[in-house]
């Protein structure tokens, strides 16, 4: 316990990034689910990639491609302008939005073991901290979190703990975008040297999932070999250096509600949302093949 005259203890700063992995999956398994294809569908949408970008930017408002090409940063723009605006002919974003929570729910339900498993303490302790470390998030520059900030917070643990995770999610991404284009990556160019450090994606992935053609990819490839920051062998040193300071600038501008949470009650985010995230993973949250293993 700190005294009142004594400083609070400072938060290592590597705790950012641990405490964002420990809990973003609790958000983003859900892009993976069936439940995600099946409640969307129910209100309207077609399945797959139309899901995924309307149940995303929904709580922007009946948003066109070029907002969403922008906000989400690294999908080729024909995949976009294939769903939106199309999506909001077919559902309004308030019915996409309900339907996302009730997806939300059913998978967390479901990944985690029932519905005893999403009423149990940990569910409501951690989604307590996240509503506690969301207390401090800003929403200037950052469109996708500003637009998940005014939806009201769910009273239903399960679906507190899912909000939080994504509003924590949606402001750090909001912010690494920022960073990408300070360093003068695009959004294909930051794909493509994230994959190749071999921590994100596959190659086959990232083009499938993010509508990149071969010959797209390849082109960008090339201008980045052409800045000396991508060779044969993967990022040259000056790649490298360029990804760390993207990733360096991105934990600072995402580190307020770590901070303001404090090294304790951080190191129990990170204790109860690594537990969490596990049993996700062993459930078969995510499909084999779409991480490298590099």
């Amino acid at each position: 316990m700190v005294s009142a005259d004594q400083p609070a203890p400072a938060l290592d700063p590597a705790d950012v990034p641990r405490a964002h992995r420990a809990v973003e999956p609790l958000h983003s398994h859900l892009y993976f689910a069936p439940e995600q294809d099946q409640h969307l569908s129910a209100v309207g949408l077609r399945p797959g990639r139309m899901c995924y970008f309307a149940g995303r930017s929904a709580p922007m408002g009946a948003v066109g491609p070029g907002v969403v090409t922008a906000t989400f940063a690294n999908f080729a723009p024909a995949i976009v302008a294939r769903h939106v605006p199309r999506a909001w002919t077919l559902a309004d974003p308030e019915r996409v939005v309900a339907a996302r929570f009730a997806a939300a729910r059913a998978s967390l339900t479901r990944l985690l073991g029932g519905p005893d498993a999403v009423t149990a303490p940990e569910i409501a302790e951690l989604a307590d901290l996240l509503r506690e470390a969301c207390r401090v998030l800003t929403p200037e520059g950052r469109p996708i979190y500003a637009g998940q900030a005014d939806l009201p917070w769910p009273e239903e643990p399960v679906l507190a703990l899912w909000h939080g995770a994504t509003l924590l999610r949606e402001h750090r991404g909001d912010g690494h975008v920022g960073a990408l284009l300070r360093h003068g990556l695009s959004g294909l160019e930051a794909l493509v040297t994230h994959t190749v450090t071999g921590r994100g994606f596959t190659d086959a992935a990232a083009k499938a999932t993010r509508g990149w053609s071969d010959e797209e990819w390849s082109t960008a490839c090339a201008r980045l070999a052409g800045r000396g920051l991508l060779d044969d062998g993967g990022l040259t040193a000056a790649g490298r250096e360029l990804r760390a300071a993207v990733e360096a600038e991105t934990d600072e501008l995402a580190a307020a509600p770590w901070q303001h949470l404090g090294p304790e009650r951080t190191a129990r985010v990170m204790a109860l949302g690594k537990a969490l995230s596990a049993r996700l993973v062993a459930a078969g949250a995510y499909p084999a093949g779409l991480f490298s293993g590099r």
